[in-house]
């Protein structure tokens, strides 16, 4: 068994926490956020970095991967940044930030950061693991963490940060055949990414790599 999803089948979202469950851990490297952490090869690597190179001053940071479970169908919440943000405005993104020096875990980080963006309360939220994690070239590195939500969504968003929260079928996302490699002009180097353009939506960058990360993690193999 392969562990792929049979061609036009949904995902159930029983045998997504299972999957997750059994693939993913809380375990992260000691030497994570350390000068000198050796970056794992990864979708980074699709952004023009280099797997083995060797990262100084790593910027720390968490974001929550919140699969809603709906029962008739499982979705992913996510983001759109408001348009006024120094960095990424305007991007889709999942909830998630900087990791402050007074949260216990990259988990806490991200279900603090998923309460003050858009209102997720931390007791609908079940952690299932940490994907591994994502080194973006603003110089963060990024610990997803996945985690199964439980409806219903009485969101608040914080207007300074969230234009929109909206949520997409995990079926989709999870399907090899949405997931493409596009190319930018970034300063003057081409990089390749990956994208999942959704109606009217263009998830891509570091929110469709870890995406497609989730997908190798769970389906892939």
């Amino acid at each position: 068994m392969t562990g792929a999803i049979p061609t036009g089948q949904a995902p159930s979202t029983a045998d997504f926490v299972r999957r997750a469950t059994t693939r993913l851990s809380f375990d992260l490297p000691t030497d994570l956020f350390a000068d000198g952490y050796a970056v794992r090869p990864g979708d980074h690597v699709a952004e023009g970095l280099v797997a083995g190179e060797t990262l100084t001053r790593a910027k720390a940071a968490a974001v929550l991967v919140p699969v809603v479970d709906h029962r008739s169908e499982a979705t992913v919440l996510l983001t759109e940044r408001v348009a006024t943000l120094r960095a990424h405005s305007g991007q889709i993104a999942f909830p998630g930030g900087r990791i402050d020096p007074g949260d216990a875990s990259p988990l806490a980080a991200a279900l603090r950061e998923a309460w003050e963006e858009v209102g997720l309360v931390a007791e609908q939220v079940t952690p299932l693991g940490y994907l591994p994690p994502y080194l973006i070239g603003t110089g963060y590195l990024v610990v997803p963490t996945v985690a199964l939500v439980r409806p219903p969504l009485r969101l608040r968003l914080n207007p300074d940060e969230v234009a929109e929260a909206f949520e997409v079928p995990l079926a989709f996302l999870m399907d090899p055949r949405n997931h493409r490699r596009q190319s930018r002009d970034f300063g003057g180097t081409l990089r390749s990414f990956i994208a999942m353009p959704y109606a009217e939506r263009n998830i891509w960058g570091a929110t469709a790599g870890m995406l497609h990360s989730l997908h190798r993690q769970l389906y892939a193999s």
